[in-house]
């Protein structure tokens, strides 16, 4: 028996004989590629798209420095205007607004007195989030101008309906003053960048490009380390893991830093999470590879690319994503990894031990998946390999009437393991 070349069709005993499950693959196929694929592109562009289309401000944590009027005031405003997008903190003074800003406790903060708003944020926490608290505290200031011109014109007006006739000649006086009054009742507004981000990278571009490429270069060597056929050995894998990961990290920085100057604190420290985010990434395509086989790469893909990068925040934050996918993208390497760089480039590690906690988690996951799961999936290929290991007949070709007994020629150090020893 042998095949032909477009497999077809096979020979046997010299009557060629057509392959029935030709068919049933080709429309298989043609499936996939009609309905499958599209369903497939069609989900990912709705993972990026979405969130993207629906950025918007959800409990997003907020300091109101002191307890006056004028505090309580803003709040109540801002509740009103913008339901839910805000969860408001008190602070005694500046100071403590300032400490919790850097701390990661909240974004910013809005110290509001009579005639002025200082906006304190942090643009290394989130450009996006920063230039937002700016646009409010000018709202804010213009809600209060036109306040206190209203109260001005009422009391002109109240002044002017109970004078005496013998002061009338005070009218014009009164009303040539009236623009200056305008101007004195006008409230400023001052924004302080606690935290600034990098002067090389004033708008943050850098930083949130930086996700999609180290998502990208983890899975790529997890799928080589694990399917590299030089690497036999789990521990030589998990070595290479290590290694390849913190070098592809180290150029990673010296691009970002030292040639676009967008990670210019804690340099070390900065070096060691890039190196964890990509080990964590890195080791959880190769384990899930080295359980499910090639199908792995594309689940670890779709799961770090269009989930966890499409759900990461990082171009913006966690909060001005909808609901539960901000929680879901901080729970995937690429979420927790670009909030746990930016805690520790620009925030000395303040408020990084959960997105820690689960890089570190992945990255046990994943490589305990490395060492130990041929021993998951050896019984499944043993038993199927001895099935037809020496000499057992194959299934009866349909029209054929009768079982072709082949004999397997195999030789036991063709058949060795890659993940054993």
């Amino acid at each position: 028996m042998r095949f032909k070349k477009n497999d077809h069709s096979f020979l046997l005993e010299g009557r060629a004989v057509r392959n029935p499950l030709s068919g049933h693959q080709a429309w298989r196929e043609v499936a996939i590629a009609a309905i499958a694929l599209p369903i497939v592109i069609t989900l990912a562009v709705m993972a990026f798209a979405w969130p993207a289309g629906r950025i918007s401000p959800r409990d997003v944590p907020v300091g109101i420095v002191g307890t006056g009027p004028a505090s309580q005031h803003a709040v109540e405003g801002l509740t009103r205007g913008k339901p839910g997008a805000f969860d408001f903190r008190l602070y005694p003074d500046q100071q403590a607004a300032r400490s919790a800003i850097r701390n990661r406790d909240v974004y910013g903060a809005f110290a509001v007195s009579g005639h002025s708003i200082t906006v304190l944020k942090a643009t290394a926490a989130s450009p996006s989030v920063a230039q937002l608290l700016t646009d409010v505290g000018q709202q804010l200031a213009d809600k209060a101008t036109r306040q206190i011109a209203q109260q001005q014109k009422a009391a002109r007006q109240n002044t002017d309906g109970t004078q005496s006739p013998a002061k009338a000649h005070r009218q014009a006086a009164t009303k040539h003053g009236a623009a200056g009054a305008d101007s004195s009742a006008r409230v400023l507004v001052t924004a302080v960048d606690v935290v600034p981000v990098a002067t090389e990278d004033p708008r943050g571009v850098v930083f949130s490009s930086s996700v999609f490429p180290l998502t990208i270069c983890g899975i790529l060597i997890g799928a080589f380390v694990t399917m590299a056929r030089g690497l036999a050995r789990p521990r030589h894998r998990v070595l290479t893991l290590l290694v390849a990961c913190a070098v592809a990290a180290l150029g990673i920085y010296l691009v970002a830093q030292g040639f676009l100057g967008a990670l210019p604190h804690n340099h070390v420290a900065t070096w060691a999470m890039l190196s964890l985010d990509l080990l964590s990434i890195s080791a959880t395509a190769a384990g899930v590879v080295r359980l499910l086989g090639p199908a792995g790469l594309g689940l670890s893909a779709a799961l770090m690319v269009f989930v966890g990068n499409a759900f990461s925040g990082a171009t913006s934050a966690p909060e001005m994503l909808p609901k539960g996918v901000d929680y879901v993208g901080q729970w995937l390497p690429p979420g927790a990894g670009a909030s746990l760089l930016r805690d520790t480039t620009y925030f000395d590690g303040a408020a990084d031990a959960g997105h820690l906690a689960v890089l570190v988690l992945w990255t046990v996951c994943g490589l305990t998946a490395v060492m130990f799961g041929h021993w998951v999936i050896r019984e499944p290929r043993d038993t199927k390999a001895g099935a037809t290991a020496s000499g057992e007949l194959l299934p009866a070709l349909p029209g054929s009437g009768a079982a072709l007994s082949v004999r397997r020629h195999a030789h036991a150090h063709a058949r060795r393991h890659d993940g054993d020893g």
